[in-house]
C-alpha cells in the first residue's frame, strides 16, 4: 500500500492590511518529496505522525508537498496558483497511490477562494476519485465548510490549546487509515454547525469553560461505533461564510449514534455559551496591578496575537511598561528598520529608536526611546520540547537587543515570529528568569513554553486585528444568527 502526504498550512486574518505571499511559505516551510521525511520525521507535527503511522502499519509513506506559512493576511491569488499548480504537478509525479493522508490548516482563506482548504480538498477528490480514502487532520482553529467535509473519509482536529498534541492527531489518522484500507473499519464522518464561536480568550484547553467541554468529548470517544471526535473552536478572524464552532463525528459505518454524540456536545455549548464569550483585562488596570504582582507575570497580548495572524509590532503593552517604570520587562517587536539601525551603530551604543508600530495604526503608534545597543544575533533557533505548532527550527532573521534606561528590553527581529518558545531569548543571550514582566504576543498558543517560568498569566484586552472583542470587527460573511453577535437566538443544527 502507497499512501501519499499532504501538507499546506496557513491561518489567515482577513482584516490585516497585508497580504500572505508565496515568499511567506519558503521563508517558513516548503518541502518536496523525500526533503518532507529528512525534515519533519522526528518533528511534533503532524506529518511526523503520519510518517511514523504508516511506517508501524507496514505501508509505504510517499511524502508529496509540505507548505506552510505563519499565520498572516490573506493568501493573494498569485501565490495560491503557484502552490496548487506545485502541489497538483507532484501528485501527478508521485504514481499510483491507495490513499492520501492530508493536513490543511481549515482557516486558510485565498484572495479567489475564500474556503480554500475546501476548494483544494475537492480538486484533490475530483482528480482521485471516490475509491481513494483521504484522511485528514485539521488545526483545532479549523472554520469547518460542508466542503471539506464532502471531500474527505474522515477529518480529525487537535484536542489541546496549545497544540501540543498534533503529533499524536497524525499518528490517529494513519492508524485510521490503515484500518480503512485493510477494510477493518468504515469511516462514515459527520458534522454539525453550531450557531456560535467560540472566543479566542476562552479556548485553552486546561482552563474552564474548555476544560469541561473537552472531558465531555473524551467520554463521548468511549461510545461504541466512535472512531474520531473532534471540537474544531473556530477562527474568528477571517470574515468568511464558514467561520464559527463546529463539530465533526466519525463513526464505523452509518450509525445514529455519530448524531447523538454530536447534539449532546452541542447542547453543552448551547447551555454554557455564556461562559465562552470575552472577559479580557484593560491595559491600565494590568499594567496597575504589576505593582502589586510579586510573582513572575506574562502579559498575553491579545490584540497583537503573532500567532492569530497580526503584525508582530504592536506597541501599546510597551508604552504602558515604559510610562509606569516597569522595570525588569521584556518584549520582542517585529522591525527590519531598526534592527539595521542598531546594526549600524554598534554594540555599546546609545541611540534613539522609532520601534514597532510601523504595519498599521491598530496596534499602537512606534516606540521612541533612547537605547543601549545590547547584541546582534543570526536568530536561529530550536525547540526540543512539543510546543504549540510542532516545529523544532525557527528563524526570525536577523535580530538585536536593546534596553531603556527603565528597565525595558527590546528583542528586534527582521521576521515576525509568534512566542512559541523560550530558546527565542536564550539564543539571544537573556535569561528569561531574570526579567519579572515578559510579554508574549498571544492568548493560549504560548503558555506551553511560557509556564516553564511565569506563574501569574494577565490576557489583555488590547485593540488590533486579533482583538478578543469581535465587537471591533466589521463583519460581512459571516452567518446568521451567531452569539454573541445575535445573544437571543434559535440553535438549531
Amino acid at each position: 500500500m502507497r499512501v501519499g502526504i499532504l501538507c499546506l498550512m496557513q491561518e489567515s486574518n482577513t482584516f490585516l492590511n497585508r497580504k500572505t505571499e508565496f515568499h511567506h511559505f519558503e521563508e517558513d516551510l516548503f518541502l518536496e518529496g523525500h526533503e518532507i521525511r529528512e525534515k519533519m520525521v522526528d518533528s511534533h507535527h503532524e506529518v511526523g505522525g503520519f510518517l511514523e503511522g504508516l511506517d508501524a502499519a507496514g505501508f509505504d509513506a510517499v511524502p508529496i508537498f509540505a507548505a506552510r506559512a505563519l499565520p498572516y493576511g490573506t493568501i493573494c491569488k498569485q501565490a495560491f496558483d503557484q502552490l496548487m499548480e506545485r502541489m497538483f504537478l507532484l501528485i501527478d509525479q508521485a504514481g499510483p497511490l491507495d490513499g492520501y493522508l492530508v493536513a490543511p490548516h481549515g482557516a486558510t482563506v485565498s484572495e479567489e477562494h475564500p474556503d480554500a482548504d475546501g476548494y483544494w480538498l475537492s480538486q484533490l477528490r475530483k482528480k482521485v476519485g471516490t475509491n481513494k480514502p483521504i484522511i485528514g487532520t485539521l488545526d483545532l482553529h479549523a472554520n469547518l465548510s460542508e466542503r471539506m467535509v464532502e471531500s474527505t473519509n474522515a477529518l480529525i482536529g487537535y484536542r489541546s490549546n496549545p497544540h501540543l498534541d498534533q503529533r499524536a492527531r497524525g499518528l490517529e489518522a494513519a492508524s485510521l487509515m490503515a484500518g480503512m484500507l485493510r477494510r477493518e473499519v468504515h469511516p462514515v464522518q459527520q458534522a454539525v454547525f453550531p450557531p456560535f464561536v467560540m472566543n479566542i480568550e476562552k479556548q485553552c484547553t486546561e482552563l474552564s469553560p474548555c476544560k469541561e467541554l473537552y472531558g465531555l468529548a473524551e467520554e463521548l470517544r468511549k461510545t461504541p461505533g466512535i472512531l474520531s471526535l473532534s471540537i474544531l473552536q473556530g477562527y474568528p478572524y477571517a470574515d468568511v461564510e464558514e467561520m464559527g464552532t463546529s463539530l465533526i463525528a466519525v463513526g464505523d459505518g452509518p450509525s445514529e449514534k455519530t448524531n447523538a454524540v454530536l447534539q449532546e456536545l452541542s447542547q453543552h455549548l448551547r447551555e454554557n455559551r455564556e461562559a465562552f464569550d470575552g472577559t479580557g483585562v484593560p491595559l491600565e488596570e494590568a499594567l496597575n496591578s504589576l505593582k502589586k504582582e510579586s510573582s513572575r507575570t506574562c502579559l498575553l497580548d491579545m490584540g497583537d496575537n503573532v500567532g492569530g495572524g497580526s503584525p508582530a509590532d504592536g506597541t501599546l503593552i510597551a508604552h504602558g511598561l515604559l510610562n509606569h517604570q516597569i522595570p525588569r520587562s521584556f518584549v520582542c517587536l517585529y522591525d527590519p528598520e531598526s534592527v539595521d539601525r542598531a546594526k549600524h551603530s554598534g554594540i555599546g551604543s546609545r541611540i534613539i529608536l522609532e520601534m514597532g508600530g510601523k504595519t498599521d495604526d491598530l496596534h499602537g503608534p512606534p516606540l521612541s526611546a533612547e537605547v543601549l545597543v545590547e547584541g546582534f544575533y543570526e536568530g536561529v533557533f530550536h525547540e526540543k520540547q512539543p510546543r504549540h505548532g510542532g516545529s523544532t527550527h525557527f528563524d526570525q532573521g536577523q535580530t538585536a537587543v536593546v534596553s531603556c534606561d527603565t528597565g525595558l528590553t527590546v528583542m528586534l527581529t527582521s521576521k515576525r515570529m509568534a512566542p512559541f518558545s523560550l530558546e527565542q531569548l536564550r539564543s539571544c543571550g537573556l535569561d528569561p528568569q531574570t526579567f519579572q514582566v515578559l510579554i508574549a504576543k498571544g492568548v493560549n498558543s504560548p503558555l506551553a513554553a511560557y509556564e516553564e517560568v511565569c506563574s501569574n498569566f494577565i490576557r489583555v484586552d488590547t485593540p488590533g486585528v486579533t482583538a478578543s472583542n469581535l465587537n471591533h470587527f466589521d463583519y460581512q460573511h459571516r452567518r446568521k444568527p451567531m452569539f454573541p453577535f445575535e445573544r437571543d437566538l434559535e440553535w438549531n443544527i
